[in-house]
């Protein structure tokens, strides 16, 4: 793992983790929500599985440090939807200007990340290749849902009620190829055994699926 300096903004660095696996199929960028950052260690867990499938990372901080400050005390940032996806977007073209040679790319979001993600991949289109939501908020990413081309795979726990339904109804919102897994016996957090370890897998497969696709010409 190498620390990097991502641009997510004009004028605007921020700290991140690149890892890259010798012959990687396919870089994913990861967008954190709710208070988190790129050492949230769900997402580190979730990113190392990756690597180990030959997936290449990069997780970094959408916030900068006095943004997080106002954040913890209001929760106001990580509900900007439009700042987010556009500081993703911002890493997405950094990323592609860093790496040595061309690769498909990918999103992960989690939380309020996920409707980041979603708004990032309507509007790079083409570009993301793949996006996958941990018990994240599609729903916040409202009129972009139906712009979103990148196949895209949603994954809540089964004791999630709430975000279980908000899920269900982006997936019909959403017009690209789109896939609901719950993982069983899981809540938010996915803090019970064996419950992330599932999370990764299905990411995993999802993103070598469709990173093997764009790769090959095929839809």
């Amino acid at each position: 793992m190498t620390d990097v300096r991502v641009r997510i903004g004009p004028n605007l660095d921020a700290d991140g983790s690149l890892d890259i696996p010798t012959g990687a199929r396919g870089l994913v960028l990861f967008a954190h929500g709710s208070g988190s950052s790129r050492k949230s260690p769900r997402n580190r867990h979730v990113a190392h599985r990756l690597n180990v499938a030959g997936i290449a990372t990069l997780l970094f901080d959408l916030l900068t440090p006095a943004e997080e400050r106002i954040d913890q005390m209001t929760a106001e940032m990580r509900f900007d939807i439009g700042l987010l996806a556009q500081r993703l977007i911002a890493a997405t073209h950094w990323a592609a200007s860093v790496l040595e040679s061309p690769m498909p790319m990918g999103f992960f979001g989690a939380s309020t990340g996920a409707a980041a993600a979603l708004v990032a991949a309507a509007q790079l289109r083409e570009g993301i290749r793949a996006v996958v939501s941990r018990g994240g908020r599609p729903d916040l990413a409202g009129p972009y849902l139906p712009a979103v081309t990148a196949p895209t795979l949603l994954i809540v726990g089964e004791n999630d009620p709430t975000v279980l339904e908000l899920n269900r109804k982006a997936a019909v919102a959403l017009k690209t190829y789109t896939e609901t897994s719950i993982v069983a016996g899981a809540g938010h957090l996915f803090e019970e055994p064996g419950a992330l370890d599932r999370v990764a897998s299905l990411a995993a497969a999802w993103f070598l699926r469709f990173f093997r696709a764009a790769q090959e010409g095929t839809p």
